[in-house]
Protein backbone atom coordinates (compact mmCIF):
# COMPACT_ATOMS: atom_id res chain seq x y z
CA UNK A 1 0.00 0.00 0.00
CA UNK A 2 1.03 3.49 -0.93
CA UNK A 3 2.12 5.25 2.52
CA UNK A 4 0.93 8.42 1.65
CA UNK A 5 -3.28 7.17 1.23
CA UNK A 6 -2.64 6.31 4.94
CA UNK A 7 -1.57 9.25 6.59
CA UNK A 8 -4.29 11.46 7.84
CA UNK A 9 -3.77 15.13 8.30
CA UNK A 10 -4.57 16.37 11.57
CA UNK A 11 -7.07 15.46 14.34
CA UNK A 12 -10.12 13.54 13.51
CA UNK A 13 -13.32 15.96 12.59
CA UNK A 14 -15.25 16.02 16.01
CA UNK A 15 -19.12 15.36 15.73
CA UNK A 16 -21.80 17.83 16.63
CA UNK A 17 -22.83 16.04 19.56
CA UNK A 18 -26.56 16.89 19.02
CA UNK A 19 -27.00 15.86 15.92
CA UNK A 20 -25.46 12.45 17.03
CA UNK A 21 -27.60 12.29 20.33
CA UNK A 22 -31.10 13.50 19.55
CA UNK A 23 -32.37 13.35 23.31
CA UNK A 24 -29.78 16.24 24.23
CA UNK A 25 -31.44 19.79 23.34
CA UNK A 26 -30.02 23.03 23.63
CA UNK A 27 -31.94 25.06 26.19
CA UNK A 28 -30.86 28.72 27.79
CA UNK A 29 -32.36 26.71 30.97
CA UNK A 30 -29.96 24.12 31.53
CA UNK A 31 -26.44 25.57 32.08
CA UNK A 32 -25.34 21.74 32.56
CA UNK A 33 -25.19 21.43 29.00
CA UNK A 34 -23.83 24.86 28.20
CA UNK A 35 -20.80 24.89 30.34
CA UNK A 36 -19.38 22.42 27.73
CA UNK A 37 -19.11 25.14 25.07
CA UNK A 38 -17.60 28.35 27.18
CA UNK A 39 -14.31 28.48 28.26
CA UNK A 40 -12.39 28.95 31.86
CA UNK A 41 -12.55 32.86 31.28
CA UNK A 42 -16.32 32.77 30.18
CA UNK A 43 -15.42 33.25 26.53
CA UNK A 44 -17.92 30.87 23.72
CA UNK A 45 -15.74 28.33 22.36
CA UNK A 46 -15.86 28.60 18.64
CA UNK A 47 -17.40 26.20 16.15
CA UNK A 48 -13.99 25.03 15.10
CA UNK A 49 -12.90 24.05 18.42
CA UNK A 50 -16.36 22.91 19.78
CA UNK A 51 -17.15 20.79 16.49
CA UNK A 52 -20.89 22.16 16.25
CA UNK A 53 -22.75 22.59 13.00
CA UNK A 54 -23.21 26.61 11.89
CA UNK A 55 -26.55 25.74 12.88
CA UNK A 56 -26.76 24.56 16.06
CA UNK A 57 -23.52 26.91 17.21
CA UNK A 58 -25.69 29.66 16.48
CA UNK A 59 -28.22 28.08 18.79
CA UNK A 60 -25.89 27.53 21.62
CA UNK A 61 -24.59 31.17 21.23
CA UNK A 62 -28.11 32.32 21.72
CA UNK A 63 -28.78 30.15 24.90
CA UNK A 64 -25.62 31.37 26.69
CA UNK A 65 -26.54 34.70 25.86
CA UNK A 66 -30.06 34.31 27.05
CA UNK A 67 -28.64 32.28 30.28
CA UNK A 68 -26.08 35.03 31.17
CA UNK A 69 -28.90 37.60 31.09
CA UNK A 70 -30.92 35.90 33.45
CA UNK A 71 -28.00 34.50 35.62
CA UNK A 72 -27.38 31.14 35.35
CA UNK A 73 -24.20 32.06 33.84
CA UNK A 74 -21.53 33.87 34.64
CA UNK A 75 -20.60 36.53 31.91
CA UNK A 76 -16.93 36.23 33.07
CA UNK A 77 -14.48 34.65 36.01
CA UNK A 78 -13.00 36.84 38.35
CA UNK A 79 -8.94 37.29 38.34
CA UNK A 80 -7.62 36.72 42.01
Amino acid sequence: MNRNRMRRRGPRRKVDRFLADKSLVIDYKDPSVLKYFITERGKIVPRRVSGLCAKNQRKITQAIKRARMIALMPFTTINQ
